[in-house]
């Protein structure tokens, strides 16, 4: 019982610290890069030339753009439909750059961290097979 509540208090401290040493702007740029993440936010990405500074692209929509793409590379995903998505990818170069605007504002309180789980992240899609006999 002692070790459960040492790391209960532990854990607990941990979450006080880590949540303590943010201020209300980093909370909510968090949520609000969250709710996009959802498909929550109105989106203007702007792909642009910086010599000549023409648009070369412009997406708009209900769109979240790549945190993991690899360096010069962006994706960006945007919800078209219930459960229906398109997912363009585009490269960038020295003298070509993006853009994206928040195009509505937002809801986001700076009291409330938004932690979102995902099933399908935890818990790996299973295929069941049955076997061809009784």
């Amino acid at each position: 019982m002692k070790l459960r509540s040492k790391i209960l208090t532990v854990l607990a401290l941990t979450a006080s610290l880590v949540t303590g040493c943010s201020s209300d702007a980093d909370t909510v740029s968090s949520n609000l890069s969250k709710d996009a993440d959802h498909f929550k936010i109105q989106r203007r990405i702007v792909f642009y030339n910086g010599i000549t500074g023409d648009y070369i692209l412009e997406v708009t929509g209900l769109c979240s753009i790549g945190n993991n793409d690899d360096p010069r590379k962006l994706s960006v995903t945007c919800k078209v439909g219930e459960g229906q998505y398109k997912k363009h990818f585009l490269g960038l170069s020295d003298n070509v750059t993006f853009f994206a605007e928040q195009i509505a504002p937002a809801v986001s309180d700076p009291y409330h961290y938004k932690v979102v789980f995902r099933p399908e992240e935890i818990i790996p899609d299973v295929e069941l097979q049955t076997s061809g006999g009784n």
